[in-house]
């Protein structure tokens, strides 16, 4: 057969095989690079993981799982989760184009976790800390009952252990499908925050793509320090909806950490390679109990004594 008749019936890519055996089609792996969202550059995907999932070319920082942030903050082995156990219910028997509970059973199935936030305690460079990271995959990161209980229990853990705070947010926004009690979770953590500003205890707030709704409205932007990955989109509601309801056009970007961080309301943009470092010079600076946490002293009990007392299961 002539090469001009096989490139009309076109060219079959096959393994050698021995005569009379049947071909066998070659398999390509899938999903091998992506085209960076920013600059359009083709990444491959292992030399991108190597690079904490940031773009080589433009510096694009990739969505990475929620995991992945306790590795790149905490000190090796110091991760201990906390408050795990809790799952949303459906107290107004909510239902789209499917039921709530559906969509609570879909995402944890898909996701493997119980809801969009994962609580826990480590340390960074010695200094005990307590973290919380949203989960964008869990239902768009959307707050409702169980996330703002677990990021409040957090909070109290500061509070009883006299131990910095770091939030890691990711989301949409309060979860519609529970309404009010959503709403109720910004006054909440907002509180708890005051009470951890009355006992001088640093809270340091990451804000990563995309941060918005009402995580934005409460504790995302409450951070003693307010530090952001580049590019992210921080805003409370959509362009569009602004837009149409100022009826004037705005800045281009005016929901970039970039525009956010001219205009003051981030405190500094940060690589991820350069978070672990970043906070504990802050902690350093801002902590008065930093160095003696470093060298190995235990934790002071020196929060109210409320705190101490068990907390109450959530009522989701």
């Amino acid at each position: 057969m002539s090469w001009l008749t096989r490139a009309r019936k076109g060219i079959n890519i096959f393994k050698p095989h021995e005569e009379g055996d049947r071909p066998q089609k070659r398999e390509i792996p899938e999903n091998l690079w992506s085209k960076c969202p920013s600059c359009g550059d083709l990444c491959y995907h292992k030399e991108l993981a190597g690079n904490l999932w940031v773009c080589f070319q433009c510096g694009y920082h990739y969505p990475i799982d929620a995991m992945r942030y306790f590795e790149l903050l905490l000190d090796e082995d110091s991760f201990e989760e906390t408050h795990t156990g809790m799952v949303s219910r459906d107290p107004l028997n909510f239902r789209d184009s499917m039921k709530y509970k559906d969509r609570i059973k879909q995402s944890r199935e898909k996701t493997g976790r119980e809801d969009a936030v994962i609580t826990g305690l480590g340390r960074i460079e010695g200094m005990p800390v307590a973290l919380a990271v949203m989960d964008f995959k869990f239902m768009g990161g959307s707050m409702g009952s169980v996330v703002g209980e677990k990021i409040a229990r957090c909070m109290k853990d500061a509070l009883s252990q006299q131990i910095p705070l770091i939030i890691v947010s990711r989301s949409g926004g309060a979860r519609m499908q529970e309404s009010i009690l959503s709403l109720m979770q910004l006054a909440k953590t907002s509180s708890l925050l005051a009470r951890m500003s009355e006992q001088s205890l640093p809270y340091i707030s990451i804000l990563t793509h995309p941060t918005t709704g009402g995580v934005t409205a409460s504790y995302a932007m409450l951070g003693d320090v307010n530090l952001a990955e580049p590019k992210a989109l921080i805003g409370f509601a959509g362009p569009r909806v602004i837009k149409q309801t100022i009826n004037t056009d705005l800045p281009e970007g005016f929901q970039s950490s970039e525009f956010l961080l001219e205009h003051g309301m981030v405190d500094r943009i940060v690589h991820r390679k350069d978070f672990r470092a970043e906070i504990a010079d802050l902690l350093s600076f801002m902590w008065k109990d930093a160095e003696r946490h470093r060298v190995g002293d235990e934790p002071s009990d020196a929060g109210d004594d409320d705190e101490q007392l068990p907390v109450e299961p959530p009522r989701v």
